[in-house]
């Protein structure tokens, strides 16, 4: 397991899949917000849930997020769309409704930095964001990403078109203890 201050990043459990479908898929809202296309519903146990793990997949790496004390799953995150040859990937992560406004995310992208630059090698991480999700914002910024545009009505979300931020960090401005 991976550790942060407050999370640690695991390997996803079968157990857990049922968790996220429910409280992060199934909230049509949230998964419209967050998944960059269409909601639909998936069936329990369907090999097209977002939240199920394929081992053979070497661009996308899924981590079940857990509270360090007790062990309690708190949400999803992911390093993915990995470059191995120009040393890049994005960040994702969801939280659990009942675990949102605690600093987890904060905890959990400074968690997905280490894993990016110390683990897998890479010279950039990015995020891309809807330009409301202000919890997100904060939590990146506070890992020392940086703002390096907006995609304007990119992104059709529940019948508008909303702004994205697009977010980056290098390796060489990683500052690992900068948590905010």
């Amino acid at each position: 397991m991976l550790k942060g201050s407050k999370v640690g990043l695991r390997a996803r459990h079968e157990d857990d899949i049922p968790i996220l479908q429910a409280e992060l898929h199934d909230d049509v809202v949230n998964a419209s917000r967050a998944a960059g296309g269409p909601w639909r519903p998936i069936t329990s146990g369907s090999k097209e849930s977002s939240f199920m793990v394929d081992d053979e997949e070497q661009g996308r790496v899924p981590f079940s997020v857990v509270e360090l004390d007790g062990g309690t799953l708190v949400g999803a995150a992911t390093l993915w769309g990995i470059d191995n040859h120009n040393r890049s990937a994005h960040i994702g992560l969801g939280l659990l409704p009942s675990s949102r406004g605690k600093g987890y995310g904060t905890d959990v992208v400074a968690v997905l930095c280490h894993y990016g630059f110390v683990v897998r090698g890479l010279q950039r991480l990015q995020i891309e964001t809807l330009s409301d999700n202000a919890a997100m914002l904060r939590s990146a910024e506070r890992n020392g990403f940086v703002r390096e545009g907006v995609l304007r009505s990119s992104a059709w979300v529940m019948g508008e078109f909303l702004d994205e931020v697009l977010l980056g960090l290098l390796v060489q401005d990683w500052k690992p203890d900068s948590k905010g």
